[in-house]
């Protein structure tokens, strides 16, 4: 799927749906980031680790749709988690308090380890 700002590509990984996003994360495209999501879960996958590797941008709407949906999958005993962070995310999700929420994983074995 994509949108104009941005492409999402999921792959799936022994169990792990991985979700790449490349582009921006904000009120523009977040539907499409969340029907996405909501797709992965009504199929019965419950952990999703998200690339943002090459996600530019990502505003407050877009870390609200990250946090919505990591409440889903672990209400469906499963977990979202982000791999690939990079310095302006790393830095709203700081500002925000919340890398304790998403805490960095270096790479997608040790997200799913």
């Amino acid at each position: 799927m994509s949108d104009a700002l941005l492409a999402l590509r999921v792959d799936d990984r022994r169990g792990v749906s991985v979700l790449h996003l490349d582009g921006e994360l904000d009120l523009a495209t977040e539907p499409v980031f969340l029907d996405t999501c909501a797709q992965l879960l009504a199929g019965g996958q419950v952990k999703i680790v998200v690339d943002v590797s090459r996600l530019r941008f990502c505003d407050c709407t877009g870390l609200n749709a990250l946090l919505a949906e990591q409440r889903q999958a672990e209400q469906r005993g499963g977990y979202l988690r982000l791999i690939g962070v990079q310095r302006p995310l790393a830095r709203l999700l700081t500002l925000a308090e919340l890398v304790d929420a998403f805490p960095p994983y270096a790479d997608l074995r040790q997200a799913c380890g």
